[in-house]
């Protein structure tokens, strides 16, 4: 039975927050990637390649309107606009850790909670993928164990066989000992009556 939908409020144990971001990231990296390719959409998660994106193309620019790029009051401005953007990226890695939502409108709070549960469904996905890759390992575990056993048990049936062969092999021998023993009689007495016809 499914859970039923998380409610979207601050984690206040740091560690509990902390390994909740950890878990959700990398799945939440992934579908920004895919929203971006798909739509061809610029997503907040892929600041870092918007950011150098936007290096490369806005130097370009100012290498042509501006060959006098050296002076520190335009490095001083590219400096704030740079933290100015990290701050923002850092602002939207706090929303996915569902922290400082206060900001956010119902629109924006439905988009987060939609591409979190999406990546909750990820995450899920690949959790079963591995228990059905380890169910299968321990599957395969079993099915030789079980082939070791019955080879092991023919090979007890067959010394078990061995045994009784010679077990009745010896009996037979004793037996036929006993046997040979009781004939000795007859044949001294045998013996006895041909040297009797003789003799006479």
């Amino acid at each position: 039975m499914g859970r039923g939908r998380v409610q979207l409020k601050r984690i206040e144990n740091k560690i509990n927050r902390q390994v909740t971001f950890s878990k959700r990231r990398s799945g939440l990296l992934k579908k920004a990637h895919e929203i971006s390719v798909l739509c061809d959409a610029d997503v907040g998660l892929s600041m870092e390649r918007i950011l150098e994106r936007y290096e490369r193309y806005s130097y370009a620019e100012r290498q042509l309107k501006a060959p006098d790029l050296e002076s520190p009051g335009s490095w001083t401005l590219e400096h704030a606009k740079l933290k100015a953007r990290m701050e923002v990226l850092q602002t939207n890695q706090r929303h996915y850790i569902g922290e400082e939502l206060d900001s956010l409108s119902m629109k924006e709070l439905q988009n987060l909670e939609h591409q979190l549960d999406v990546s909750l469904k990820h995450i899920r996905t690949r959790k079963n993928q591995l228990m059905n890759e380890s169910i299968s390992e321990l599957q395969k575990k079993d099915k030789a164990l079980q082939e070791q056993n019955n080879l092991l048990a023919k090979k007890i049936k067959e010394k078990e066989k061995v045994l009784a062969q010679t077990t009745e092999w010896e009996q037979q021998n004793h037996d036929l000992n006993s046997s040979c023993f009781d004939l000795t009689q007859p044949l001294i007495f045998l013996n006895v009556s041909y040297d009797c016809k003789k003799a006479a």
